[in-house]
């Protein structure tokens, strides 16, 4: 199955609407800054990512507690696997790591989408 699933979009839109803090950072600290395009809140297949660019082919996905549990890595593995399948990388952050090492998490994100060092890019805390 490689098509969207078109009754996501409204839940996609109200997410945009209702972003934690912890995306809302990572959002208007990191991604608005970076040289590529983000979406918010992107319906791809199945699943509602969190932050998607179609230039680097990557997924962004801030986790919080329920990513944590039995289920909520067992859903995930399923999760990044469907992404992988459809040749898009995953990546992964958690709450706690965007709260505590903002600019760390904003220079993975630019590294890891193949960013030259530039030390005038940092997160606007």
């Amino acid at each position: 199955m490689n098509r969207n699933d078109p009754g996501l979009t409204p839940l996609a839109q109200q997410l945009r609407k209702n972003m934690t803090e912890e995306e809302k950072h990572v959002w208007y600290c990191c991604l608005k800054k970076m040289p590529f395009r983000f979406h918010r809140q992107k319906v791809i297949g199945k699943y509602i990512v969190d932050f998607y660019c179609a230039e680097k082919k990557t997924v962004i996905e801030i986790d919080g507690e329920q990513h944590y549990t039995e289920q909520g890595r067992r859903d995930d593995a399923e999760r990044t696997a469907y992404l992988n399948s459809r040749r898009l990388t995953v990546l992964r952050y958690s709450n706690h790591e965007v709260r505590t090492n903002l600019s760390g998490v904003f220079n993975d994100i630019y590294y890891r989408l193949g960013g030259k060092c530039d030390p005038s890019l940092k997160p606007e805390v």
